[in-house]
């Protein structure tokens, strides 16, 4: 798929084995997890609608992630009941706050730098996914595959938008990005979630 071959050259790492175990034996975590991220990505989406009314092409890029993203939701919400389990809330994982940390505070620079910060989540979901789909259950192995192409372009449209809307080149703001993405997805963490580090 040359899309996921974009991706793992666009992250800095790949996820470390012993997370794809961690989530192999707490797959219970791992889709409840999921089902929250769906639901955070729409909502991000939906945010950066109300923010920026006047860019008509994040209202339509965002729009139809959002739309996706809560499909997948609803697709994860099924697998869930399907396998009888209780859903509910889960503490996050340090990665999203850790990305967010660095993102600017005056305009255009918080908008790029959000849309950069985008593109980090849906490009290493994709990669997860991908990583993942060959040790799950047959039904899960599908629903993840299947999922790759619309995060794939999620992570595009995220990208472009980003260099849409720069006064300067991306590259630099990409790439303080990747080290922080790096040491977060490199380094250990106490908790198991979707988008964690390694739990030892």
């Amino acid at each position: 798929m040359q899309d996921l071959s974009e991706i793992l050259s666009f992250l800095p790492c790949s996820t470390p084995d012993r997370w794809v175990e961690n989530a192999l034996e707490n797959q219970e975590v791992m889709l409840i997890d999921h089902a929250h991220c769906e639901k955070k990505a729409a909502a991000t989406a939906l945010s950066l609608m109300h923010r920026y009314v006047e860019h008509l092409d994040v209202q339509h890029k965002m729009s139809r992630l959002a739309r996706e993203e809560l499909r997948h939701y609803e697709q994860v919400l099924a697998i869930i009941k399907k396998r009888g389990m209780k859903f509910g809330a889960l503490s996050a994982s340090r990665y999203a706050s850790g990305m967010r940390d660095k993102v600017r505070g005056n305009e255009p620079g918080k908008l790029v730098d959000t849309l950069i910060v985008g593109a980090f989540i849906e490009a290493r979901s994709c990669e997860r996914f991908a990583k993942l789909a060959p040790f799950l259950a047959p039904d899960l192995q599908k629903f993840y595959l299947s999922l790759l192409k619309s995060e794939a372009r999620h992570y595009q449209d995220y990208l472009h938008l980003a260099q849409r809307y720069s006064e300067t080149d991306i590259e630099p703001r990409v790439a303080m990005f990747a080290e922080i993405e790096k040491g977060l997805i490199e380094s250990s963490d106490e908790t198991f979630r979707f988008h964690s580090g390694p739990v030892s």
